[in-house]
Formats: structure tokens, C-alpha cells, sequence
């Protein structure tokens, strides 16, 4: 799972949705 946070955080900040990420975070 920690493989597929890091990807979730790349993937986020390559689309400057970092914001987005951290809502995820949150849900989870």
C-alpha cells in the first residue's frame, strides 16, 4: 500500500491536484 500512496502522491502533483490527494488521504 505504501508503493500505491507514493504513486497516488506523484500522480497528483504531475497534475497539480495535490489538494485532491490529501482529501483522498483523509477518506481513507
Amino acid at each position: 500500500w505504501v508503493a500505491l500512496k507514493a504513486f497516488s502522491l506523484a500522480k497528483s502533483l504531475s497534475t497539480g491536484n495535490s489538494k485532491s490527494f490529501f482529501v483522498q488521504q483523509t477518506l481513507e
